[in-house]
């Protein structure tokens, strides 16, 4: 049986591209939205903190309606910290539409999707993005992507793969690159045309694997799947069981079934051969597992999800300010939340060390981990984390570490600290290309020696320069990398800061704390250019003596504090410091607060 009403695609890009935007205009026009329905722009990232960074974290299911045809479209995210979501959503689709921006052309993370679709043998439909952008370049881009699928051993199938050229913004397509359109028929029609149909056996035994997992108060996990053979109804039994046999085969039986329209969940009484629907009621759900007919033990091939490449130790907060601003604190709700993203992240991985208050937690990057950092600090979680590491492999009796694939596109004036940097940190160049005044250069470097360049990388550049990097493969271990050129401002007394103190401080190096902020003893309060730590007393007070006014204080000034987010926190603490994390602040300190002990602990290492 061929399903042409329906067609299930993927939309895959490099972060930045415009998935989201353009899969908003796909909705628009592809009747979900009233005409005079106000929507707010990209309406797929749904989530607070999707929202403020303008990225996709969570692929995401949405339909629209051409022609009599069902389109499911999964929006997918571009980072490769989530690139685990990527690569199982892709198991769901026959076909993908591959974005590349009309300016920038094919970037690491292209090539990183690209790769997962073709081993799949998926079709792909080309849409070159932003063509109405100042400087684009479609025909050019359209070259750069056959050479991309050339390099990636693409059959004869995917190189002759269709092109559209589209403005996500504008909601229009041509496949002209010297016509602008004033739809998105061409783009509708290329998926009809290019895109297979579904296929399969309804009268089969039932086969669905479990592709995504959402997770409900109310009904507990919701597993997400398309159906090859058979049908599903609700309140069906059925067995479950996996292709790499890890847990043994059990009877289970589907609560609901619901199929997605636009943007929302709609019950649905069956569902055959094709579709895309979601489930409740089965509570050990996992992604990867088949859902077979009853007693028809018959799982399908799932894709190994690639390994962690970082890993961090997440603590209980053990500061003198600890629990006076969090909501779950104890180590019994630390543990219990880790546990339960593995519910619905399959890239992430959670053991217990020797000590019950830390958990060692892994993931695929820097950015993967301090998302999960941040949804736990918003939903009221109070605890501490280590400096990132990166997971080393022994083979062959030799130490091998995760190095990265990393693109720089930068002015020409900011090449030659760049180059410098990337020296320091052994960083290999592969290409380097010329592109108007901007040059784009490629190098392999470590993954430990990307850890605290973000932030240098942009102060370098004047913030005018893009980096991106994807794992790229273990080699051999490229001996030390220089981490931290700056040492560390500690609090010397626990109390307040006070501005008489910060105003002496401020000549030791930048601070990061204001007037007024609570300090405590071993508490990180700024960085000292000279590289080595040093005690400095914020909260010291002017002696008042009876030929001084308390208020000549007011003549000081200060040089504004350097606020630092998350991810600087993360690139900036050493291995002997940590992240104290709250729903309300995030502090640096040191792992030994007591001074002298410190002190002690620092002369014995040396």
């Amino acid at each position: 049986m061929i399903r042409e009403d329906l067609r299930n695609i993927a939309i895959i890009a490099h972060v930045d591209h415009g998935k989201t935007t353009l899969v908003d205009e796909m909705l628009k026009q592809g009747g979900v939205f009233r005409d005079n329905q106000v929507v707010e722009d990209r309406v797929m990232d749904n989530n607070d903190l999707e929202r403020e960074r303008g990225i996709t974290i969570l692929a995401k299911n949405t339909a629209a309606h051409y022609k009599d045809v069902k389109i499911n479209i999964i929006d997918t995210p571009g980072h490769a910290d989530f690139g685990g979501e990527v690569e199982r959503v892709l198991k769901m689709v026959n076909g993908v539409l591959l974005l590349v921006d009309a300016f920038e052309g094919p970037m690491p993370q292209t090539r990183f999707v690209l790769q997962k679709a073709l081993e799949l043998g998926h079709k792909i439909i080309v849409v070159v993005n932003k063509v109405d952008k100042p400087g684009a370049r479609p025909a050019e881009v359209a070259d750069e992507v056959l050479e991309l699928l050339l390099e990636l051993d693409a059959n004869d199938d995917q190189l002759d793969s269709p092109m559209v050229y589209c403005s996500g913004r504008a909601g229009t397509a041509s496949l002209d690159p010297e016509k602008e359109g004033t739809d998105l028929v061409p783009l509708f029609e290329t998926i009809l045309s290019h895109i297979p149909a579904p296929q399969g056996d309804p009268e089969k035994p039932l086969q669905m694997l479990v592709s995504s997992i959402d997770y409900n108060e109310y009904v507990g996990r919701i597993a997400i799947g398309r159906i090859e053979n058979g049908s599903l109804r609700p309140n069906q039994e059925v067995t479950i069981c996996d292709y790499h046999e890890d847990k043994a085969p059990y009877k289970s039986k589907i609560v609901n079934i619901y199929q997605i329209e636009g943007l929302k969940r709609v019950a649905a009484e069956q569902a055959t051969v094709g579709d895309i629907v979601c489930f409740s009621g089965v509570e050990n759900i996992t992604i990867g597992d088949t859902i077979c007919q009853l007693g028809n033990v018959d799982p399908l091939p799932f894709v190994k999800i690639s390994e962690p490449t970082v890993e961090m130790t997440f603590s209980v907060n053990d500061s003198p300010f600890a629990g006076r601003e969090g909501k779950f604190v104890t180590s019994r709700q630390l543990r219990d939340r880790l546990f339960r993203e593995l519910l619905k992240d399959v890239s992430l991985r959670v053991s217990e060390t020797e000590n019950t208050d830390s958990f060692r937690v892994c993931g695929r990057g820097e950015m993967h981990l301090s998302i999960l950092i941040e949804t736990m600090r918003r939903e009221g979680y109070e605890f501490q984390v280590s400096t990132p590491r990166v997971l080393y492999k022994e083979i062959d009796g030799k130490l091998y570490e995760p190095t990265e694939e990393l693109v720089i596109d930068v002015p020409e004036e900011s090449l030659g600290s760049v180059m410098e940097k990337m020296g320091a940190r052994k960083g290999e160049l592969t290409h380097m290309q010329q592109v108007g005044s901007r040059f784009k250069v490629e190098f392999i470097i470590p993954s430990r020696g990307l850890f605290g360049y973000r932030s240098e990388f942009l102060t370098d550049t004047r913030g005018e320069g893009i980096m991106s990097a994807v794992f790229h493969d273990y080699q051999p271990f490229k001996g030390d990398i220089p981490r931290r050129q700056t040492g560390s401002l500690i609090a010397f007394e626990t109390g307040e800061a006070v501005t008489y103190g910060l105003y002496n401080a401020q000549e030791r190096g930048t601070l990061f704390i204001t007037a007024g902020t609570p300090v405590y003893e071993g508490m990180i309060v700024g960085s000292n250019p000279k590289g080595d730590d040093m005690a400095v007393n914020v909260c010291k007070t002017k002696h008042l003596t009876n030929t001084r006014a308390s208020g000549s204080d007011d003549a000081l000034r200060l040089v504004p504090p350097r606020v630092l987010s998350l991810e600087d926190s993360l690139e900036f603490i050493g291995d002997d410091e940590l992240v104290e994390i709250t729903p309300k602040n995030i502090r640096l300190r040191k792992k030994i607060l007591d001074n002298n002990q410190r002190m002690k602990a620092v002369n014995k290492k040396n």
